[in-house]
């Protein structure tokens, strides 16, 4: 069931994306060769509590950490470990945070120090194909119309999109009806209605779009060892169009 927020509510649920905007901004600021990423889930938790909010991640479902870093061919739910980033990596950072009764939910996808030409086209094209579905993220459009934007993006680059893994509503629960996939055909699925706020995130993997679980039962990686990235936004559906919940301005 899709839950219409009212304006206020949009309001209390930018508040909280904002402050993951905040998070991810002061991450992107520590993203360098020879940090940690467990120093950057460290980070990210402080900076949230010193917001007076909590990390939405640490302990659902049993997850011990509060950020998901996840490095070139991981796809999403990366674990904070010792592993330390190097020149010419990728770190995907996905974050949330529970405020004042509602959730924000955001991702980037960073480069650690100088990389190579096809990982910041990778990046550059994922993040192209966030914003493409956010510009059909418009009452009267079909969920089906973001999710092609995705796909037609990433895909005419020469890119997969992954399909095991997928965007959400999100509000008082971090995840709510709609599922939204980063596949499918302009034209179909539910209809697009004010009051609706979304969590859109695009997976775009370098090589095949099958991916895999690790043994931690978190960690996705691309089944072809091919690099990928993630970018999201929390956005809500308004009488203006679509406004991006969780950036800084």
């Amino acid at each position: 069931m899709v839950i219409l927020k009212q304006p206020d509510e949009i309001d209390k649920a930018k508040a909280s994306s904002r402050i993951v905007a905040e998070v991810l901004s002061v991450l992107r600021e520590r993203i360098k060769p020879g940090v940690t990423t467990r120093e950057l889930d460290k980070i990210a938790e402080s900076v949230t509590e010193k917001r007076g909010a909590k990390p939405a991640f640490k302990g659902y479902r049993g997850y011990p950490y509060s950020l998901c870093a996840s490095v070139n061919e991981e796809v999403v739910h990366g674990m904070p470990s010792g592993r330390v980033l190097k020149e010419g990596d990728i770190v995907g950072l996905d974050f949330g945070v529970y405020y004042q009764g509602f959730y924000g939910d955001a991702a980037v996808t960073l480069p650690v120090g100088r990389v190579s030409e096809e990982a910041a086209r990778l990046m550059r094209v994922t993040e192209q194909s966030l914003y493409a579905a956010i510009e059909q993220a418009s009452s009267g459009n079909r969920l089906g119309d973001i999710s092609a934007a995705v796909q037609e993006t990433a895909e005419s680059a020469g890119y997969s999109v992954v399909r095991d893994f997928v965007g959400h509503g999100i509000g008082r629960n971090m995840h709510e009806d709609p599922q939204i996939p980063n596949f499918g055909k302009k034209g179909r699925g539910i209809e697009l209605q004010t009051g609706m706020i979304l969590a859109i995130e695009p997976m775009v993997n370098a090589g095949r779009y099958r991916v895999k679980i690790l043994p931690d039962g978190w960690t996705v990686i691309t089944e072809d060892g091919s690099l990928s990235a993630h970018f999201e936004h929390s956005v809500a559906i308004t009488d203006n169009g679509p406004e991006i919940l969780s950036r800084l301005n």
